[in-house]
């Protein structure tokens, strides 16, 4: 799909190919987005007490004597015992935190059966991302990945950094085709070990992926990660990949050969979307044993409507 303009050039549609224009007219609407996902009332991560996340933290400054006023909560009993006099432990509020974007433009993501693809859909949900952390004054980062190659931007607070993590996701964005055969189910593993070399203590970690290649290995790397970072994962689906369209009759093709499938033999569009569901179900309840919520983000609404209009970072 493509537009042809008074020059002659070709304008890739930006519903097949990311437009880097709109991406950063996304912060447009950055403080209307967060990715907590919405949660039913009796969910683990029902309310926004259950689903708090870490959030800046306290920060050590220095070591003092102890002045009348002073918390006794923050005497450091080693240094009083052994100077006999009381000193306390002085803290100052983290003013920012580290925010690392996991992108993926793998070949598997260039697939849309009605609105765009869901590697464009992934394009904006990062950039809504990006421009949200950078409105509440913390540094982002990001690890930009394709079938074959990992771009890693260290986190920084600023519109340069932004701008660099928004070029990157063009750049392989626009390398997808759909002649490409070369497909890596190991590389999320390989992205995710990625993540855990780059965050250090109290990161925040956004995946947005459709999770293709989704394994033991996978889950484990999260698991070292959680243990002192928080993580969300944007599940980015098609609507054709969670049910087949309303046809008995189906023509199928990889662009060289063709079949055609009978919707109604064996009940295949009940298998079909029962398939999705207990993937969707797995994935879920994998995550929820160390606390990441996940939300269901689809290539048919803007993404920014699909995002809850809370915050990222200041709670």
């Amino acid at each position: 799909m493509s537009t042809v303009v008074p020059d002659h050039k070709v304008v890739p549609d930006h519903k097949v190919y990311a437009d880097l224009q709109r991406l950063v007219e996304m912060q447009l609407h950055a403080n209307e987005v967060d990715f907590l996902p919405r949660q039913v009332t009796h969910s683990v991560l029902a309310g926004r007490h259950s689903s708090r996340l870490r959030g800046r933290g306290l920060s050590f400054e220095e070591l003092r004597a102890y002045r009348v006023g002073d918390d006794i909560r923050t005497l450091d009993w080693k240094v009083t015992n052994r100077t006999r006099k009381p000193h306390v432990r002085v803290y100052t509020e983290e003013r920012e935190r580290d925010v690392i974007i996991l992108v993926d433009q793998r070949s598997h993501m260039f697939f849309g059966s009605q609105v765009q693809m869901k590697s464009v859909t992934a394009a904006d949900v990062a950039a809504l991302a990006v421009w949200r952390v950078l409105s509440v004054k913390d540094r982002v980062g990001a690890l930009v990945f394709n079938d074959n190659s990992i771009t890693k931007i260290k986190p920084q607070r600023s519109r340069k950094t932004a701008m660099q993590i928004l070029q990157s996701i063009m750049q392989m964005n626009h390398q997808l085709g759909s002649n490409q055969s070369n497909q890596n189910s190991t590389q999320l593993n390989h992205v995710l070990h990625q993540a855990e070399r780059l965050c250090g203590h109290d990161c925040m970690l956004i995946l947005i992926s459709d999770l293709d290649g989704w394994n033991q290995q996978c889950l484990e790397r999260i698991k070292r990660i959680k243990a002192h970072n928080d993580l969300i994962v944007s599940l980015v689906v098609d609507p054709l990949e969670q049910s087949l369209p309303p046809s008995k009759q189906l023509l199928i093709s990889d662009g060289d050969l063709q079949i055609s499938v009978n919707t109604e033999a064996d009940q295949l569009n009940d298998k079909f979307a029962d398939r999705f569901s207990a993937r969707f179900d797995s994935l879920r309840l994998e995550l929820s044993e160390y606390a990441v919520p996940m939300s269901l983000i689809d290539t048919i609404t803007p993404a920014y409507k699909q995002l809850h209009t809370l915050g990222l970072g200041n709670e």
